[in-house]
């Protein structure tokens, strides 16, 4: 359904989109493509584009990708074509990724720095350093504390006081004075016992909190030890052993305003590595009018081993209801980050 004219009611308001000219380069060319694709769909709002055909990208890569200006990445190339093609069009979707996959790297080739979203639709995260705080020469928040069971009151051993002055000659001592001597070189003895007492327990706490510094490990240790994505031999495939990947509601299907359905896919594990702990995650699309929990688990899977992923959904408005769903570890991480990922697409009604 094509969107009103201008000047009618419901016509889309803002500056008119600005065609690049397809003679200044393959990025303006390709960015052409895709505005003719987009009339030929009736021209739909980039916010449309997102919530009723189900774009899973952002408002500002959408419009970076048709403007000709910087090369769209193909994750946001396909999110472009799909919701107008395959979800506005009708058309196959196998048919037509290939079609665009096929454009988009004869458009790439030779073509340096081709696909990095450069523009409005790369985001602060994708930053190297953003969020980090390097510390000044003055900041004194990391210094070390001294040892939480350390007593303030013993001093530290290069604190220790020098050995008192001599006490005078017995010649110069009275007869009746030189008895408490033994007395006092007791006490003496017994402090400086506690002295030594005390610093070796200083010195063994130290030895101690080293020992735990250094069998903990850092946030650099663990980020090192973390899988990177995606791993040599792992593989997922939609279905498989002649049975379908959608469950239930396959796409097109109704489902009903207010009334919770749910959502089953059949997964294949098509590699070598087997599955633990994993997830299925949103990854965008409509999820304000079909929203459901942002993250179901995946079933442990062996090499060869089909299973299935539920989520429930409860259509919160009517409409075309389209959410992409990606596979991630239990940190979050894509495991599979080159691939676009399932989804699932109903018609909620009020019937």
């Amino acid at each position: 359904m094509s969107e009103p004219a201008p000047g009618q009611p419901g016509a889309r308001r803002g500056r008119k989109h600005i065609v690049p000219d397809a003679g200044s380069g393959p990025v303006a060319r390709f960015a052409c493509a895709l505005l003719d694709l987009k009339r030929e769909a009736g021209d739909p709002s980039y916010d449309r584009m997102r919530t009723e055909l189900g774009a899973a990208a952002s408002k500002s890569a959408l419009s970076a990708a048709a403007r000709g200006r910087s090369a769209p990445s193909w994750p946001t190339t396909w999110e472009f074509v799909r919701s107008l093609a395959v979800t506005g069009l009708g058309r196959d979707e196998e048919t037509v990724r290939r079609e665009w996959l096929a454009r988009w790297e004869e458009a790439a080739e030779g073509q340096s720095g081709w696909g990095s979203d450069s523009e409005e639709g790369a985001s602060s995260a994708d930053r190297p350093g953003a969020g980090e705080r390097m510390p000044s020469a003055g900041d004194t928040s990391s210094a070390p504390e001294p040892p939480p069971d350390a007593d303030p009151a013993v001093p530290a051993p290069s604190a220790v006081p020098a050995e008192p002055a001599a006490v005078p000659a017995a010649t110069a001592v009275p007869a009746a004075s030189a008895a408490p001597a033994p007395a006092a070189a007791k006490t003496k003895t017994r402090r400086w016992g506690s002295i030594v007492v005390a610093a070796t327990v200083l010195v063994v706490l130290g030895l101690v909190a080293a020992v735990v510094v250094l069998a903990t490990p850092s946030a650099r240790d663990k980020e090192a030890a973390a899988p990177h994505y995606p791993l040599p031999g792992d593989s997922s495939g939609f279905g498989g052993d002649g049975l379908p990947g959608d469950v239930t509601f396959p796409d097109g299907a109704k489902a009903r305003y207010g009334q919770t359905f749910t959502k089953i896919w059949r997964l294949k594990n098509t590699g070598s590595v087997p599955w633990r702990s994993r997830f299925l995650q949103v990854a965008g699309g409509t999820t304000v009018l079909c929203p459901s929990p942002p993250r179901v688990p995946v079933p442990d899977a062996e090499p060869g081993q089909l299973v299935e992923v539920s989520v429930p959904v409860t259509p919160t408005g009517t409409g075309v209801c389209h959410v992409l769903w990606k596979m991630v570890d239990e940190r979050g991480a894509l495991v599979f980050p080159d691939r676009t990922g399932i989804f699932y697409q109903v018609t909620v009604t009020v019937e």
